[in-house]
This record gives structure tokens, C-alpha cells and sequence, in this order.
């Protein structure tokens, strides 16, 4: 999946944070992270986990976005997880979703939304 934005290196630094993936290629403009580092044995068996990249592109968000991701605490609540980006740089944001809602819609740092969903933690 394909970013677009200003600064590739703090919106995958964030990403990395986020889902806990690392830088797995760069070059100018360009930053691309995932959650494995890719063996040429896995790209010819065409068993890869999808990655982000991101785009060093002159123009701003304008709207909002088609396309974004679902973020699923694994170790903690959604509360937690909600804190825990907050504390990363994102932001809480209102794109008419409503009151009473089972997600927390958030923006990264660069404004693109993301929802948190419920929990997938074990309950105790």
C-alpha cells in the first residue's frame, strides 16, 4: 500500500511505531516498512505480508481519505491503544462517523485517518 505524503521518513517512523515494522528498503523520497525483512526464496514463492510505502509527493491531504487502516490492540484495550497513539503524534478526528461508535476514528501526523477497533486481547 502507497502513501502519499510529505515527510516519508517521520510518517514511517510513526507507522514502525505504530504496528511494529521496521524500514525494510529506502531511497529518495521513498520509504517503504514491514513487518518482515523479504528473502529472495519468499518473493519468488510470492509469500509476503503487505508493506507500506511512503511517497514523497509536493501537494497536501485535501480530503478525506478512500482508503485507511484498521488498527486492533493485540496486548492491551482500545483505550490503551487510543492513549498509546496519542502519545506516537496522532490525533483524535471527527470525520462524521457519530457518537457512540465501537472505533476511535485518529489522523497520523500528516492527517491521514485510521480507525482503532475493539480489542484483541484476551479477556481475563
Amino acid at each position: 500500500m502507497v502513501v502519499d505524503c510529505h515527510d516519508p521518513e517521520r510518517l514511517a517512523a510513526f507507522w514502525c511505531a505504530v504496528l511494529d515494522f521496521k524500514v525494510i528498503d529506502r531511497s529518495e523520497g521513498k520509504v517503504e516498512i514491514g513487518s518482515w525483512e523479504p528473502t529472495v526464496e519468499e518473493v519468488r514463492a510470492r509469500q509476503m505480508p503487505p508493506t507500506l510505502v511512503f511517497i514523497q509527493v509536493p501537494e497536501g491531504k485535501t480530503v478525506k481519505n478512500r482508503l485507511h487502516l484498521d488498527v486492533s490492540p493485540i496486548d492491551g484495550s482500545t483505550d490503551d491503544e487510543v492513549a498509546r497513539l496519542l502519545g506516537l503524534g496522532a490525533v483524535k478526528v471527527d470525520v462524521g462517523q457519530g457518537t457512540g461508535r465501537s472505533w476511535v476514528v485518529m489522523a497520523d501526523p500528516e492527517g491521514n485517518e485510521f480507525d482503532v477497533l475493539r480489542t484483541l486481547a484476551p479477556s481475563n
